[in-house]
């Protein structure tokens, strides 16, 4: 009987330990994710801008429980992209949703904050046709201040790099 008792405190405590082990195990790089995630959310709400005379819509919404923050781009007419942004340990991931059918999914280094700019590179694309194809390599997110915000995407097509920059003000 006692060894049966026993028995049953150690999978207790082994099961104690393995529910706590992620918090011991994530360090300085995961509270430096966290914050600038934290961040990232006091973004929610909508923001609007021009590109080459053509409005641009953004929406950031938080959503799965608080885990993701989700961003709706809707230039003019044109069909909305969404890029989803998550912790990941010491990383925060930026998947983007485009609107030319592919899906790259960048990664910050160790995480800046937002009035330095957090800055994504490109890991992977999924979606592409060729190599050729048009496809955002990177992206840098950074409030100007409380009511100005500006991304910066970095892509690639038919062998070319370049960026764009977009500025928004936020909707009162």
């Amino acid at each position: 009987m006692r060894a049966t008792a026993r028995n049953q405190w150690l999978v207790l405590l082994v099961l104690l330990a393995g529910a706590l082990a992620p918090r011991w195990l994530e360090g300085q790089e995961s509270t430096k994710s966290e914050a600038a995630f934290r961040q990232l959310r006091s973004l929610v709400g909508d923001w609007q801008g021009v590109y080459e005379g053509t409005p641009i819509k953004v929406r950031y919404t938080v959503t799965a429980d608080g885990s993701a923050l989700m961003l709706v781009e809707q230039p003019g007419d044109s069909a909305a992209m969404i890029t989803m942004f998550t912790v990941d340990g010491g990383h925060l991931i930026a998947t983007h949703y485009c609107s030319a059918r592919n899906q790259p999914q960048m990664v910050t280094g160790t995480p800046g904050n937002l009035e330095n700019g957090i800055t994504f590179s490109l890991v992977r694309v999924t979606g592409l046709k060729t190599a050729e194809d048009w496809h955002n390599t990177g992206l840098t997110v950074r409030q100007d201040d409380a009511d100005h915000l500006t991304h910066q995407w970095t892509y690639a097509y038919k062998g070319s790099s370049g960026t764009r920059v977009f500025h928004f003000a936020r909707m009162k």
